[in-house]
Formats: structure tokens, sequence, C-alpha cells
């Protein structure tokens, strides 16, 4: 798409020519990154924005790495070294660290060993000004999203840092899903909970009302709170729901009827 179609599709979305003036900069920097930046700016996002953190015990790198994150319209947060950036607050949005591999006391794959170990999912770029192979295959393997020698290429970066972002976005989508279905599984009483485990392990209401010592019409009442609570459309989507929660139907055995 050339530079005049773009200002077009700009103005016609009604960011006027002030945006437009703007994207004309932004264009000629990031052609990757300006369309899809401002469309999203044309909205107010329904969630806070993106941080990208810094740690580089060098200023000149910190800043310079800080500028062109914002100025692509993220906020960055920079850190001179691995303990200044755990005491710091981290913050509740989708984020990425940029880590310099040589610092000042542990390195920055020890740093990110030391994330891992603490259960800290965070995704890690790395940069070094002394890099080798074996180091960057170190760091990949052990999750990094990409490992770049300085001087940097700025453009390179930013599609390393949009990556990495877009990956913590998912994450934090899927943790938080988890966690609407945790609360609504206990929210079950302690007899839904055991019906649940029967159902979806495909025992029939008969056979359960049998191994609980149930009504079937109490099997069915259960049953049915249980999909209410859950709030399941189907046996199957109920099915799914245990397997994202690690109660998947293997976990339980299908009833048997008492003799």
């Amino acid at each position: 798409m050339g530079l005049n179609a773009v200002l077009s599709m700009v103005i016609g979305a009604g960011l006027g020519t002030t945006g437009a003036l703007d994207l004309t900069i932004r264009y000629s920097a990031f052609p990757r990154l300006a369309i899809r930046l401002f469309c999203a700016g044309r909205h107010k996002m329904s969630e806070k924005q993106a941080v990208v953190l810094i740690v580089d015990d060098d200023l000149s790198v910190r800043e310079a790495v800080a500028d062109l994150v914002r100025s692509v319209g993220l906020r960055a947060e920079t850190f001179a070294s691995p303990q200044e950036f755990l005491e710091s607050e981290q913050p509740d949005v989708p984020c990425c660290l940029i880590l310099d591999v040589r610092l000042p006391g542990r390195s920055g794959l020890e740093f990110q060993r030391a994330l891992t170990d603490s259960g800290m999912e965070l995704p890690i770029i790395f940069m070094s000004a002394h890099g080798d192979i074996p180091m960057s295959v170190r760091a990949i393997k052990s999750g990094a999203i990409e490992f770049f020698t300085k001087p940097l290429n700025e453009q390179q970066l930013l599609d390393a840092i949009n990556l990495a972002i877009e990956r913590d976005r998912a994450r934090r989508q899927r943790t938080s899903a988890i966690a609407e279905l945790r609360k609504r599984f206990d929210s079950l009483t302690p007899r839904e909970r055991e019906v649940f485990s029967f159902v979806v392990s495909g025992g029939p209401n008969k056979q359960i009302a049998a191994h609980l010592g149930l009504s079937e019409m109490t099997v069915k009442v259960h049953r049915s709170q249980v999909m209410h609570k859950m709030r399941a459309k189907s046996l199957v989507d109920l099915v799914r729901m245990a397997d994202r929660l690690g109660l998947a139907a293997g976990d339980a055995q299908p009833p048997k009827p008492k003799h």
C-alpha cells in the first residue's frame, strides 16, 4: 500500500490532517507498524496500554530503546539492574522484557532462569554487544522471543516487541479465562462436583444415580445446576471446561451401579 493510499485511509477514517501528518512521519520510519497502530488509535482500548520493560546498565542504551518504544505509542519503563527491576511494582498489563546479557552481578541469562523458576511468565528479548551463537541458542531454548546483537536494528526490535506483547496478551487472556472457570467450579456444591466428575467421564444419569445412591430425578437436577453454574452450552462444552481446569474425563472413572 502506497503512502498516499494510507493517508487517504486515515483522513477518511476521521483522524483529520493532524493525524495524517503524524502518520507521514511514522510511516517513513516504521511502515509495517504504522497502519496497525493508528487504526487502533481511533478507538479507546478497553485494556490498559502495554508496557515494555528495559533492563540495561548502560544509560544511553536504556534511553535509546525507551525512545524507540515510545515513538510507536507504547509505554517504556527502564531499570539499571535486575535488582532494581525486582524491587519495582510490576504493571498488571501485557508486557515484555528487553534484557541485556551482560549485567553487573548476575547475567541476563541467569536472571532469565531466576524469573522462570519464580513462575514469572514474561516474554524476554535479549540484546548484547558480545553475543555468540551458543549464548543465543541457550537464551532461545530457555524461552526467549529473540536475541539481538548491538547495534540494534530498530525495525527488527519493534517486530519482536510486537510479537512478545501479543504473546503475553494471549497468555493473560488464557489465565483470566481459567480463573473464571475455576471461580465457577468453586461455586458448585460438593454433590454437584461429584456429578460434574461423573458427567464429564461419560456416565449416564441412571448409573450416576445408582453410584451416588440418589434418584435419577435428583441427578438430573444436579446436572442441570452444574450446566447452569458452569455456563456450559452442551456436554462437549462442559468436557472442554473440565480439561482446561485439569479435570479431564480420564480423571474420574465412569460410575458403576451398586449391587
